[in-house]
């Protein structure tokens, strides 16, 4: 959760004269709107012995909450570094403030375009690095099947 991110995201809902409060509790039952999307950032290996210098992402995984009161929070997901397994937090640029507004105003019937997408990937997704992949909440993860027989069995 990044509430120090709440005012870049609340000037880009002002625009449209809507007025949100950071949801500080991760409440995943009480929300209104949920949607899995991803942004962009850079992870850096807090690993002192990991020799990795780090890497960037334009697959960081995120679930947006709209809940009632005129509140919002984003959950962003975790990636592990693929030299130690370490769990790393992302620094994130612009597309957090961007795709969260998107939502929210989409949410309240305001008419948006869809924020920017970058395509330009280094690599494919390492879904046995993606936290959101674990949980089931990145773009990139198995389908709902894939993830349900794998409960069964």
């Amino acid at each position: 959760m990044y509430q120090v991110l709440h005012d870049e995201v609340s000037n880009l809902l002002v625009e449209d004269d809507l007025h949100f409060k950071f949801y500080e509790a991760d409440d995943e039952t009480e929300y209104i709107n949920m949607r899995d999307t991803n942004i962009m950032g850079r992870f850096t290996c807090r690993n002192q012995a990991c020799k990795a210098n780090g890497w960037s992402s334009k697959m960081i995984a995120i679930t947006i909450r709209l809940y009632p009161g005129q509140m919002y929070n984003a959950r962003v997901y975790h990636q592990r570094c693929k030299s130690c397994n370490g769990l790393a937090r992302p620094t994130l640029d612009q597309s957090y403030a961007e795709r969260v507004a998107y939502w929210i105003k989409q949410w309240n019937g305001i008419p948006v375009v869809r924020p920017p997408v970058s395509n330009e990937s280094r690599g494919p997704h390492n879904r046995q690095l993606c936290e959101g992949c674990r949980a089931g909440h990145c773009t990139q993860s198995e389908d709902w099947i894939t993830q349900l027989e794998r409960l069964i069995l």
